[in-house]
């Protein structure tokens, strides 16, 4: 593909201004689908980064057996108990009660610790048909689960958000994942424009487009190379949609926030020992360089 098909995006979009006058719907309601039995922290961290990416409210659905360790994980988000295999992962019964939760919604975001079974994959295939006009992020076992559906993602109003590391995404488009690295701008352009998503690459200069335009994230650091760092960016994408940001803005500004989180953790502790966690505490500071001022 030939890159002047594509419009270069340097500029990082800026959070509206808040009016002195808000409440939490103001900054919508966000979905975390996410965690499982042993993988309960990558809902904790989904939820907790889209707390500090300033959604209004947030909710986590997850399975029955994780709901207790995912509640305590933070005080400032809500929990449903879903129903749950043997496993501990989602049943096929969960799949109407999420659908259900996610009516009211502003946005989505499902994948992280979902676990990678057949009733996994109908819950996201639901939740992605039955709900055409709300914006999700599908992240982890979310994409893994869908590889073989992509066709679908072409029957929605809202533009669904992707945000696989170059494994995920090599399984989405059947090439090997060296290949996908060799050709990471062409083979993302070419995936969104084909489908109608925002795509999220992940990687050194992670890459958003959405067919069209291109944009190439300068922050982030290796010390962000650790377990969670994903799951925090999933829940950041989906509170900025929450707070009506377009899907192809709100995930640049996640992208460019979440780098810069991880530099300013980086910054102060150093690359060795920083963690998911680390970088969510650094949110606040990040989104604060492009706010603008409360409104009276």
């Amino acid at each position: 593909m030939n890159r002047l098909d594509v419009i270069p995006v340097n500029e990082v979009p800026r959070l509206p201004p808040r009016r002195f006058d808000t409440h939490k719907g103001t900054f919508g309601k966000v979905l975390i689908v996410a965690g499982s039995r042993g993988m309960s922290g990558a809902a904790v961290l989904c939820g907790r980064a889209a707390l500090r990416s300033g959604a209004g409210l947030v909710q986590v659905a997850t399975p029955a057996c994780a709901q207790a360790v995912v509640a305590a994980g933070n005080p400032c988000y809500t929990t449903f108990a879903i129903h749950q295999l043997a496993d501990g992962t989602f049943s096929d019964a969960a799949a109407s009660e999420t659908v259900q939760w996610a009516q009211s919604a502003d946005a989505v975001a499902i994948g992280p610790g979902l676990g990678q079974g057949h009733d996994a994959a109908n819950l996201v295939r639901r939740v992605v048909s039955e709900l055409p006009a709300t914006p999700i992020v599908l992240d982890a076992d979310a994409l893994n689960v869908l590889a073989p559906y992509t066709n679908e993602f072409l029957e929605r109003a809202a533009p669904l958000v992707l945000t696989p590391h170059p494994g995920e995404f090599a399984r989405l488009t059947g090439l090997p994942a060296n290949e996908v690295q060799a050709r990471r701008e062409e083979l993302a352009v070419e995936f969104a424009s084909r489908f109608g998503v925002v795509l999220l690459l992940k990687g050194a200069n992670t890459l958003v487009t959405d067919g069209t335009r291109l944009y190439r994230n300068s922050t982030g650091n290796p010390a962000m190379a650790t377990g969670g760092c994903g799951d925090v960016l999933t829940g950041a994408i989906a509170a900025l949609l929450g707070q009506r940001l377009a899907p192809f803005e709100a995930a640049v500004l996640g992208a460019w926030a979440h780098g810069r989180a991880g530099d300013l953790a980086a910054a102060t502790l150093g690359q060795t020992g920083l963690t998911a966690v680390d970088v969510i505490e650094q949110l606040p500071h990040a989104f604060r360089q492009r706010e603008g001022p409360w409104q009276c």
